[in-house]
């Protein structure tokens, strides 16, 4: 029920003791203001790093042929492992839990032109099930099929930023664009959810590169990648280990040697990433709530000193027929009023602080998006209400207390 007659004792008594009620309602406000910082700092990096997941599948294993580092049957080390086409065959069909499953083979700065516009690219020969993989998002046309693969046809798929460096604003399905040499189709161009980087590379089949650029052995891949479906971070990890022991079978060395074939478990990383993000969450928590429970502290430390200066008032209101509970109302309205307008103001101060790191940090990679959730500002608010009751409770419970007689002695 609003009393006008205790609001203007309020608003008087805050007035009598300006700095006093400022310092209070700072020590509030710079904590709910850190808690927000903390929270939406902790979530643009967090975006920025599941932002790099974005570009691959999560739940995806890549392997790299790397070099052995361990002598193994009488073989020293130092020998590159390379993989073949026929690896890839035997892990698609060999290996279960696989979901998609494609192999790679780069090709670094590859000269490109269409008439008179140049650049240098990086093109790779793959599959069609690589797009699984990488996330690409075809804009026009389609990726490469099956049938470009068994009769290694001269077709290209490039990114969107290859497309705007060549073509400008022109159309580039069905044209055709010369490549370190050789001309190829275009019949998709795509985009990336990744970064802009992955939109700046071409692919073309797997079996068309290694044929028409005339590698070594015409078989080689640099490396392999699948997905495994909804499959646990147990069972990935049991897939990777029959991939590595086939592996360290075929090429002989041996299954413990970490640098002969190279494991990217990105289920594993991500887990690892979420699971870490989760415990600064918990720790960004914890100091935001420690801050504010500091200003809370302090809160009700000025709010006994204010009981102590109106003992003989308080005293006075009791002798008049002041019911306990008016004087506990009225304590109690002052502190979660200063609590609250503190508490908004930092608020406040701390959502418009993220609004503009958001708006002023484009590519900035590792911190994206630097905002906190509607229903944790709310929470927050009424978190501190509920503080601010905490915090005037006792003093409002020794000035219910106050026996009037003792009161009207108190100089």
């Amino acid at each position: 029920m609003f009393e006008l007659d205790n609001w203007q004792e309020i608003f008087a008594t805050i007035s009598k003791n300006k700095l006093r009620t400022f310092l209070t309602g700072f020590a509030v406000a710079w904590g709910i203001f850190m808690l927000i910082i903390l929270l939406g700092s902790g979530n643009g990096i967090e975006n920025g790093v599941r932002e790099d997941f974005k570009d691959d599948a999560v739940n995806s294993l890549w392997f790299y042929g790397g070099t052995t580092s361990l002598p193994y049957n009488g073989i020293k080390e130092g020998r590159d492992i390379r993989f073949h086409n026929d690896d890839f065959e035997y892990i698609k069909e060999q290996i279960e839990g696989t979901e998609y499953i494609t192999n790679r083979r780069n090709i670094w700065n590859a000269a490109t032109s269409f008439k008179n516009e140049t650049g240098r690219y990086m093109m790779r020969c793959t599959t069609p099930e690589h797009v699984e993989l990488e996330g690409s998002i075809m804009d026009e046309g389609r990726f490469v099929n099956e049938d470009d693969v068994t009769h290694s046809r001269k077709v290209i798929v490039i990114g969107k930023q290859v497309r705007n460096d060549l073509f400008k604003d022109g159309n580039a399905l069905g044209e055709f664009i010369n490549v370190m040499g050789i001309m190829f189709k275009v019949v998709g161009v795509f985009s990336d959810e990744g970064s802009e980087r992955e939109e700046r590379i071409m692919y073309i089949p797997i079996s068309t590169g290694q044929t028409v650029f005339g590698w070594s052995g015409r078989t080689r891949l640099d490396n392999i990648l699948l997905t495994v479906g909804d499959a646990s971070l147990v069972e990935t990890s049991y897939i990777a280990w029959q991939i590595n022991n086939y592996f360290a079978r075929k090429y002989n060395f041996d299954p413990e040697d970490r640098r002969a074939i190279y494991i990217r478990n990105n289920v594993e990383n991500f887990q690892k990433v979420s699971s870490m993000f989760q415990n600064i969450r918990y720790f960004i928590w914890c100091i935001g709530i420690g801050t504010i429970l500091a200003g809370i502290v302090g809160i009700s430390n000025i709010m006994m000193i204010v009981v102590k200066e109106r003992t003989r008032e308080i005293g006075i209101r009791k002798a008049l027929g002041a019911t306990p509970f008016s004087i506990v109302s009225l304590i109690l309205t002052e502190a979660i009023f200063i609590t609250s307008i503190a508490g908004y103001i930092g608020l406040l101060l701390g959502v418009s602080l993220l609004e503009f790191l958001s708006n002023n940090l484009e590519g900035v990679d590792m911190f994206k998006n630097p905002q906190v959730d509607f229903k944790i500002a709310i929470g927050s608010t009424l978190m501190l209400i509920f503080f601010g009751i905490l915090g005037g409770f006792v003093p409002a419970q020794r000035a219910a207390s106050i026996e009037p007689v003792i009161a009207l002695r108190e100089e």
